[in-house]
């Protein structure tokens, strides 16, 4: 089994079952009940008896805190053997509906979309009602998305009002992403009606996108991100974000205060 290469942040914790006893058919979106950071969540796992496999923080980023070869301990069912977890940060703090960011939600999109293309599963399916969930009947081709509410025996709301309600949604942008309707868009058709505006919102959706990927092996092999960050010349996020003329002119700026002290 493969692991996301969305992920920007490890930390694995030792609260998981290893091998996992079973294929992986489904998915399992819960929220964090609060405004976590994935390096937050990674270390709430250290110690909580619980984990997920994934964690998405309020900026998009991506963590993983199990592998998926292994179960994590997030369902309170055996079915955690049969899905991927993955754990949202939310706005609110132990309150209903815990919304998240439109970042990541963005971001849970495409790792919904990454785990169906690695384990081979064509479609989410989503069934509203404790009665369809695979924890229970074993019918995966009737749904394979459970929410914890449904698993839980200690009353949970799990994954909180705005996700739930979202299910569906969540697998019909899924499914129209595995399905490669994006490859239909005439690109040349598009730039040619495009606004400037239009335009713009396009690139800072880019933007956005490049400010999660992590830091490449080659520039953490040279170091120069790492001795900038240090010398407080950048801030150590978004290693891959692009770079605009003003903030360009802050760096060499900083740079030249540092050389003169």
């Amino acid at each position: 089994m493969s692991n996301s290469k969305l992920v920007s942040y490890t930390k694995i914790s030792p609260h998981r079952t290893s091998p996992r006893q079973g294929k992986i058919r489904g998915i399992s979106i819960h929220t964090m009940a609060g405004p976590g950071s994935v390096e937050g969540c990674g270390e709430v796992f250290q110690t909580s008896e619980a984990s997920s496999h994934y964690g998405i923080g309020p900026d998009g980023r991506i963590g993983q805190y199990v592998r998926e070869e292994d179960r994590a301990w997030c369902c309170s069912h055996r079915v955690d053997h049969e899905v991927v977890t993955i754990e949202v940060s939310s706005i609110q703090a132990y309150q209903e509906p815990y919304e998240c960011t439109a970042a990541a939600y963005r971001s849970l999109i495409d790792l919904c979309v990454d785990i169906c293309r690695r384990n081979g599963i064509q479609a989410l399916i989503w069934k509203e009602g404790k009665e369809y969930c695979p924890a229970f009947t074993g019918n995966w081709a009737v749904c394979n998305m459970v929410p914890h509410r449904y698993t839980s025996d200690k009353g949970k709301s799990c994954p909180g009002n705005y996700l739930f309600a979202r299910y569906g949604a969540i697998a019909e942008e899924v499914n129209r992403r595995l399905k490669g309707d994006d490859d239909d868009m005439d690109i040349n058709k598009l730039l040619t009606e495009m606004t400037d505006e239009q335009a713009y919102q396009l690139l800072q959706k880019a933007e956005r996108h490049a400010a999660t990927l992590p830091e490449p092996a080659w520039s953490q092999k040279e170091g120069a991100w790492k001795r900038a960050q240090e010398a407080g010349v950048m801030d150590g996020t978004g290693p891959e974000r692009y770079l605009k003329r003003d903030e360009l002119a802050a760096v060499l700026e900083r740079k030249e205060k540092l050389d003169g002290e």
